[in-house]
């Protein structure tokens, strides 16, 4: 089987008369446009006063014994604890606490800049505290970015927060602790034998004035 092929040349008119259409520019495509406009003013203060005194005395003897037969037989297991305190705690002290605070603060900078060099408060009213769109495109939607987001935000925070506390305390604490502990666990024919004594005589006694004063004076301006 023979094939005949006309593997001669295309002629000047042939190809004048051929036409074509030029492919487009290959492009990288943004699924997210994303534009943020921020302009933020904050003025922030927080001056804090803090007074604390205080007097204690703290005691804590502890005493302590265990014993213990754990799968025996034919045992004995015994805890003997003796405790003897004595405690004399007194105090005759003033414990005062005095904080003072006077605070000036000035936050009166209400010129927020919209981005474009102009002032965006005008005759007294402020811009609106943000602005959200999102615009979609019905044609050419292969055309730039399949979302798009354009955000301005203009906001204008004075933040003021003075804090002053006092405190005083006059404690006194004793906590003498005794304990004996004896177990026998899965022992045949075992004693367990515990004894705690305890002895403690304790004598607290405060003298004195746990004062707590706290004055405030502040000025802002916002």
């Amino acid at each position: 089987m023979s094939t005949d092929r006309d593997m001669s040349a295309l002629s000047t008119e042939e190809l004048a008369a051929q036409g074509g259409t030029a492919l487009p520019d290959k492009e990288v495509m943004s699924v997210l446009d994303l534009n943020a406009d921020l302009d933020l003013a904050i003025d922030a203060a927080a001056p804090i006063d803090l007074a604390v005194a205080a007097n204690a005395n703290v005691a804590a003897p502890i005493d302590a014994a265990v014993g213990a037969n754990i799968l025996s037989s034919g045992s004995e297991a015994q805890a003997l604890s003796d405790q003897g305190v004595m405690i004399d705690q007194a105090i005759n002290a003033d414990a005062t606490a005095n904080a003072e605070q006077d605070s000036v603060l000035d936050q009166s900078n209400d010129t927020i800049d919209d981005g474009s060099g102009t002032d965006a408060v005008s005759d007294g009213v402020p811009p609106p505290a943000g602005d959200v769109t999102t615009t979609p495109t019905a044609e050419g939607v292969m055309d730039g970015g399949l979302l798009n987001i354009d955000v301005n935000l203009a906001a204008d925070a004075d933040i003021a927060a003075p804090i002053n506390g006092a405190v005083a305390a006059n404690a006194n604490v004793a906590a003498p602790i005794d304990a004996a502990v004896a177990a026998n666990i899965g022992s045949i024919d075992s004693s367990a034998v515990a004894v705690a004594e305890q002895d403690a005589i304790i004598n607290q006694s405060i003298e004195g004035e746990a004062s707590a004063n706290s004055e405030q004076t502040s000025d802002i301006r916002q």
